[in-house]
Formats: C-alpha cells, sequence, structure tokens
C-alpha cells in the first residue's frame, strides 16, 4: 500500500458548460447559379454548399453579374461584395441532367480572329460542345482550349498545329444550360420516391447533418414572389431536421404582375400567401448604382450584418439599419422614393420596405407577415421571433451531449445553471428584461419522469424595439414672467 504524505488535488467535473457559439444568421439561399462553369458541375446541384468568400462562392457555383438570371450570384454579390457579411450557403437548383432545363445550341458559325473565336451565348455546357472545321469535328485540349469569360460567353483559343490551326470561321454547337427554365416546382423541390434524393427547398434539411450548421434565414431571392415558393419557405421554417426553428425573407412581388404602388402591396401579399410569423415580407428591390438587387438578398445581408454589431446575437431589429444603397425601385429598376409615412403605412400591414432617412437608406419595418392578426411580441416582432429562435438552438446545442446520460439531479441542475448563467449575461448586457429556467413541476409527474421525460421552463423577455417615441410639448407662458422679471 503506498504511504500518503503531503497534497493531494482531485479536480472536479464544472457543472456549468460553456455555451456553444450559434450564427443564429447564417443564410440558406435557394435559387440558380451558372454552374455549367465548373468543371463537374453536376457536384454543385442540389446540396448545401458553404461559402466564407467570394472566391470561395465563385468556385462552388460559378459567376455571372446576370442577377436575375442567376439568384445566388446576386446574394453572393450583396453579402461578399456590398455589406461584408459570412458566411452563407447556397443551394443551386439548377441541373445539367435535367431536360427541362436544357436548351439546345444550335449549328452556329462563329468567325475566328487571331486565333480566337468567341461564342456569345451563356450557359454552354462544355462537355457537351461540338466545334468543327469545316467537316472536321476539333477535339477539346488538342486542337482548341475553351474557357468562360467573365460575362459567361466562351473563347475558343486554336491550338498551333491542331487540327482547327488556320481557320478563319468554325461551326460550333451543343447545349446550354438555361436558367429561365427554372420554375417554382424546382426551387420547392421534393423527395424522389425511388432514390430518397431531395431537391430545392427539402435540401434545407442537409445543412445541419452535413455542415454541423444551425439554419437561421431561408431565402429564395426573386423566386419567393411566386405564391408557391413563399409558401414552401414559410412551412420548411419550423422544425427543420424536427430541431430547428428558422425565418425567411421573402420578396412581396414589384413586378409588372405585382404591386408597384405602395398602397397596392397589402393585398399582393394576401395572395402570396405570406401569413406567419416566420415570414419577414419585403416590398421593393434596391439598386447599387444601376445594379438591381432583390429586396430580400439586401435586407437579410443587411440584417445580419446588424448581428455581427450586437456580438452575433439577434436581438437588435433591422429596421432603420441603413442598407448601403443608392435607391429602393421596382424589380424593372423604376426608382421608388417612399417617405417615413408610407412606410409606416405598410408596417401596419406586416411589410417592410426601404425608406430614405437623412442621407441614407435604411430598412423600415419590425413586424413580421403574421402583423397585424397576430400581435403576440414573440411572434410579430422579427427581432423577438428571431431571438427566440436563437434561444432555442442555442439551448439544443448546448444540451446535445447530455441527451441519453442517466436523467440525475446533478445533471438536470447543471442544464438550469449553465442557462442561467447565460441568461444573466443577457439581462445584464440589456439584451433581455429576463432570461432564466426553472424546472416546470407540473409536468414533471411520475408518469413523464418514469418515462425519461423531463420538463423545463424558460422565461424569455428580449426587449422590443422602441418603434414609437410619443412626446408632448407645452407653451409654459408663466415663464415670460420670470424671464421679463415682472
Amino acid at each position: 500500500m503506498a504511504v500518503s504524505h503531503g497534497f493531494n488535488l482531485t479536480e472536479a467535473t464544472t457543472s456549468v458548460s460553456a455555451p456553444v457559439q450559434v450564427s443564429s444568421g447564417l443564410q440558406i439561399i435557394v435559387g440558380t447559379a451558372p454552374v455549367n462553369q465548373l468543371a463537374n458541375p453536376a457536384a454543385a446541384v442540389n446540396t448545401p454548399l458553404y461559402v466564407s468568400t467570394y472566391k470561395e462562392a465563385v468556385a462552388a457555383v460559378g459567376w455571372s453579374s446576370d442577377f436575375a438570371k442567376y439568384t445566388l450570384c446576386e446574394a453572393i454579390s450583396a453579402n461578399f461584395q456590398v455589406v461584408g457579411t459570412a458566411p452563407i450557403v447556397v443551394i443551386n437548383v439548377l441541373d445539367p441532367k435535367n431536360k427541362k432545363h436544357i436548351t439546345a445550341l444550335d449549328e452556329t458559325s462563329v468567325q475566328v480572329n487571331d486565333g480566337v473565336a468567341e461564342i456569345d451565348k451563356v450557359g454552354i455546357l462544355l462537355e457537351k460542345l461540338v466545334v468543327k472545321k469545316d467537316t472536321t469535328t476539333l477535339t477539346a485540349d488538342v486542337d482548341y482550349i475553351a474557357s468562360f469569360n467573365d460575362d459567361g460567353t466562351v473563347s475558343l483559343a486554336l491550338i498551333i498545329g491542331g487540327a482547327g490551326d488556320g481557320a478563319t470561321t468554325l461551326t460550333v454547337s451543343g447545349s446550354i444550360l438555361d436558367a429561365s427554365k427554372v420554375t417554382a416546382d424546382d426551387i420547392v423541390g421534393g423527395v424522389n420516391a425511388a432514390t430518397g434524393a431531395e431537391t430545392g427547398l427539402e435540401v434545407v434539411r442537409q445543412v445541419y447533418p452535413k455542415l454541423s450548421k444551425a439554419p437561421g434565414i431561408l431565402l429564395a431571392p426573386r423566386f419567393s414572389k411566386n405564391a408557391q415558393v413563399c409558401a414552401a419557405l414559410q412551412a420548411k421554417c419550423r422544425k427543420i431536421n424536427g430541431l430547428f426553428n428558422a425565418v425567411c425573407f421573402i420578396d412581396l412581388d414589384c413586378s409588372a404582375d405585382g404591386a408597384q404602388k405602395y398602397t397596392d402591396v397589402a393585398e399582393q401579399k394576401t395572395k402570396q400567401t405570406a401569413t406567419s410569423r416566420e415570414a419577414y415580407a419585403l416590398w421593393l428591390f434596391c439598386k447599387v448604382g444601376d445594379t438591381v438587387y432583390s429586396g430580400s438578398t439586401m435586407a437579410a445581408a443587411a440584417t445580419v450584418y446588424n448581428d455581427g454589431q450586437n456580438n452575433d446575437c439577434p436581438n437588435a431589429s433591422p429596421s432603420n439599419v441603413t442598407v448601403p444603397i443608392s435607391a429602393a425601385c421596382l424589380e424593372d429598376g423604376t426608382e421608388m422614393l417612399l417617405d417615413q409615412e408610407q412606410g409606416t403605412f405598410l408596417n401596419d400591414q406586416g411589410i417592410a420596405t426601404f425608406i430614405r432617412s437623412s442621407s441614407d437608406f435604411v430598412i423600415w419595418g419590425n413586424e413580421t407577415a403574421c402583423y397585424p392578426k397576430n400581435t403576440d411580441p414573440k411572434d410579430m416582432f422579427l427581432c423577438v421571433r428571431r431571438f427566440f429562435n436563437h434561444a432555442w438552438t442555442s439551448f439544443v446545442l448546448d444540451n446535445m451531449g447530455k441527451l441519453d446520460k442517466p436523467m440525475n439531479p446533478k445533471r438536470l441542475q447543471s442544464i438550469i445553471d449553465s442557462e442561467n448563467m447565460k441568461g444573466s449575461t443577457y439581462v445584464s448586457n440589456g439584451v433581455c428584461a429576463s432570461y432564466r429556467m426553472v424546472a416546470d413541476t407540473e409536468k414533471n409527474t411520475e408518469a413523464e419522469l418514469v418515462a425519461g421525460h423531463y420538463h423545463f421552463w424558460m422565461y424569455c423577455t428580449p426587449f422590443p424595439p422602441m418603434k414609437q417615441v410619443n412626446n408632448t410639448m407645452e407653451y409654459e407662458s408663466s415663464s415670460l414672467v420670470t424671464a421679463l422679471n415682472l
């Protein structure tokens, strides 16, 4: 037996665990991208791609400045080039294996200048491209090198000594991956009954198991003006993976087929079925210079930036937050200049927009689309709704490792203590009026405990936005007597 003499230290496991960092504003963006530019286009279809920089994003899905056609490029530009937020998750639905997304490139003659020919078409699938000199079919990387230009068109550089050397014209044909063929059905997506393959918004389910990231904001820029897509986005926000809740930013149609006057927007909101507490409905697009962006894309990026200014916490409303745009506009680029009164008229219908405030443009609107029918603060205010989602996601991730462990008093108390320690920080930092957890003694019956079910009750009160300031002014005539020494 060893002799014990002196000092001995034993360190106990800390009962209060450190919280997991949660990005409440992780954007999951479903749309179209010029994946034909990639070496393996099929690998970038209906799969969540996590990108942290502009360079990563372009490498993942390609690039085009035609945002009306390629909506993921719009989101990439808004986040990385305009607002300066990262990361985002993009899901491309434009599929080179889907015959409905393919348009034939009919045999066309192109001129060769200084050994280079330009094909003035975008979306060309290089693996399907057929290039001929007269009747001779040329071989890629042997007789010519094909490369994409910045605008998505293709250059063919003839290789000296190849079969095309000396040609003055070439004949080209093949297939075009046509983004205009993508429909609302592609964005909504589904699950293949035979293979289980998921497409469109159904791919949102893959974000957490594949990337270990919980979705925060769902978007389908421009496509969300479609009622079917709008409804699907809202439905997809609840119980993602059976666990997480998110919000979605939606474009209310401001094209020629939608609302082009602010007084008509409430009716458009109804047509698009934008009615849930998860939906933040935006009317109007916006411009940066001459480039038009959808309202949902720019507002989501600005919202996430605002989170970053508040320690990555979504308690602050995006309303009255500056957006780096030069104009608010309709979808066709026609500029619209709303004032606070008109913007507030829209807010009263559960609609947000962009207004000019002082020298800058700001997002204007605190309310989700469930307002005015639903006036519960946790539902009607976007920032409160997002904080509730954030708090729940944080609680789940903090305690995932405790699930299925013995349900003993020490473990249960550690859950309460950890949450209350977090809550005290929220309260002291002015994020919440209250944030505390207790055991729900009424629900923790003998039958529930025997079944391994334990119930907690959380009091969560983030401060609402100060949306109106009232001040009464009075002319105090009696002060004249004092001032004039009468």
